[in-house]
């Protein structure tokens, strides 16, 4: 068994579901596969001594889990004041709509395209529900239109599908780009030294209790995955499916089809560089 200390980010053990820091509470939706880990992690987030909450990506439209979400901030004495989401991609998004009907919510995103109401999200702006106070922290690479969100009074950071409680994230390649990815990364590395973040709730698997050692393992594995993609264009593997299979010849099969939207991304920023 292999200390949950020595891993990548410190992952905390334990149940994912219920409380994770004073004003974050995690309700996982029920869609774990090999892409979403255990399941969509649902955040609803409140100051202690506030009735209202603000919910961080309802998740798929499963009407069970969204009744979930509401039933849990219901007995914890709040109404869900505004939905927020990181990112588009329907494991995330899909029950936003359904979700902002129940709770007669708006939904704010950075893609116009999925929200509900007249505001928006964009680099700089903080939300302010009940006291709350969320920072919107932008974060393409995953997709252009990811964000993480900073919740200083926990000295924590959403991150949806930039970092992940376990393992590594893709590269939504066209939409993502490694070149956003990696200054993503090294903003968040900013919040870890500048800010004090120590915590990482992510879009999917247990919570990260060191920041700073998420995103440096992050880094690095960019760095040595780029190399291994450019080392074996160089031996003559001239196509993203065959880089796939020779350098990701470890990696479960059935993860093959994302890990070529991030070579994709690789070869592009390779190309873009002029290293191959």
């Amino acid at each position: 068994m292999t200390d949950a200390a020595a891993l990548p980010g410190q992952p905390r053990g334990g149940v994912l579901t219920g409380p994770a820091t004073p004003r974050a509470v995690n309700v996982l939706a029920p869609n774990a596969s090999a892409m979403t880990l255990d399941g969509t992690n649902t955040w609803i987030l409140a100051e202690p001594d506030s009735d209202l909450a603000v919910v961080l990506d309802p998740g798929p439209l499963d009407e069970t889990h969204l009744r979930n979400v509401m039933d849990t901030a219901e007995k914890a004495g709040r109404r869900i004041a505004l939905t927020l989401l990181t990112h588009g991609h329907p494991d995330h998004a899909e029950g936003a709509a359904r979700f902002a009907e129940l709770t007669g919510t708006h939904v704010r995103a950075l893609d116009p395209a999925l929200r509900l109401g007249d505001e928006g999200l964009a680099t700089g702006d903080v939300v302010e529900v009940g006291g709350l106070e969320l920072r919107v922290v932008p974060t393409p690479g995953h997709t252009s239109d990811s964000l993480c969100f900073h919740l200083p009074a926990d000295r924590a950071v959403l991150t949806g599908d930039t970092i992940l409680g376990r393992g590594t994230t893709v590269v939504a390649h066209p939409d993502g780009r490694l070149g956003d990815y990696l200054d993503s990364l090294r903003r968040l590395r900013s919040l870890t030294v500048d800010d004090g973040v120590h915590t990482v709730l992510p879009g999917h698997g247990p919570v990260l209790e060191d920041a700073q050692g998420a995103v440096e393992f992050y880094l690095a594995h960019r760095a040595h995955r780029l190399a291994q993609v450019e080392t074996a264009v160089e031996e003559g593997y001239s196509t993203p499916s065959q880089v796939v299979a020779h350098v990701y010849a470890d990696v479960d099969r059935s993860l093959w089809p994302a890990a070529e939207l991030s070579v994709r991304a690789q070869m592009d920023y390779l190309e873009e560089h002029g290293l191959i």
